[in-house]
């Protein structure tokens, strides 16, 4: 069974894996790791990681990123891999991260999902068809009213996964209000819906000349992306230093 670290375990995410993992006969919550202990997990919880002296094989990471200094550090010192959920990273903890990774195993990636991943490499497939034979490209992201950001890093990655397919011929645009002319063959729109308590619907619709083909992912709880958390951290278990991404998991399952 592997032994896992829950980094950010009383934050909502956190909880959720909590929850998730009780349930799954192959692995288990040995300790965790917040600032505040508020509340009875059945794993012992640490608010400073580095009094944790719990053995483990994976740290599962969805905290905040004031908190991913200290993570790096410690997975370092314990080589331990980490599964990096935690976004909004300044460029210097990415730095961080890619040297980290030279010295032990880390997964990080634009969203934890499975549906999302397997999304992903579909597109390229899907791309080198309908991109070649002339179809439109736009991708439409919607999440609830709270999230700041926009365009969404995973309707970025979409994008990003298409466009690599088709040699980065590809320019980004997120607003055509300012102008007033044909759209251009080699663009991807980009466009951001927020409202309510959307969890995350990303669409990816390929338009040609009377067809439309459409690649929709909709999220209805964010039990999708701990879900994909914690098979993330089955997979990384024991693996040796590097970077990975889901693309890795998705591969091993296959």
């Amino acid at each position: 069974m592997v032994k896992m670290i829950m980094h950010g375990c009383n934050g909502h995410m956190g909880q959720v894996i909590t929850e998730l993992v009780a349930k799954d006969s192959d692995i288990e919550i040995v300790a965790g790791i917040d600032v505040v202990h508020n509340r009875d997990n059945g794993y012992p919880v640490f608010t400073n990681i580095f009094d944790c002296d719990v053995e483990a094989d994976v740290i599962v990471d969805f905290a905040a990123a004031v908190a991913v200094d200290n993570l790096l550090k410690y997975s370092k010192a314990k080589k331990i891999p980490v599964v990096l959920c935690t976004t909004g990273l300044s460029e210097q903890q990415l730095a961080d991260v890619e040297k980290t990774s030279k010295e032990v195993a880390i997964l990080k990636s634009a969203n934890m999902s499975l549906g999302i991943n397997t999304l992903l490499k579909l597109l390229k497939d899907a791309a080198k068809v309908f991109g070649n034979a002339g179809y439109d490209i736009e991708v439409v992201e919607q999440h609830h009213r709270l999230k700041k950001d926009a365009p969404s890093g995973t309707a970025l990655a979409l994008a990003d996964s298409v466009n690599e397919a088709l040699g980065n011929e590809y320019e980004y645009v997120y607003d055509r209000s300012t102008r007033s002319e044909q759209r251009p063959d080699k663009e991807i729109g980009i466009s951001s819906v927020r409202g309510g308590t959307i969890v995350g619907v990303h669409d990816v619709i390929f338009a040609g000349t009377d067809e439309v083909i459409t690649f929709n992912h909709t999220a209805y709880s964010k039990s999708v992306f701990a879900k994909g958390a914690i098979e993330a951290g089955k997979f990384l278990a024991g693996k040796p230093a590097g970077m990975y991404d889901m693309a890795d998991v998705i591969e091993a399952q296959a």
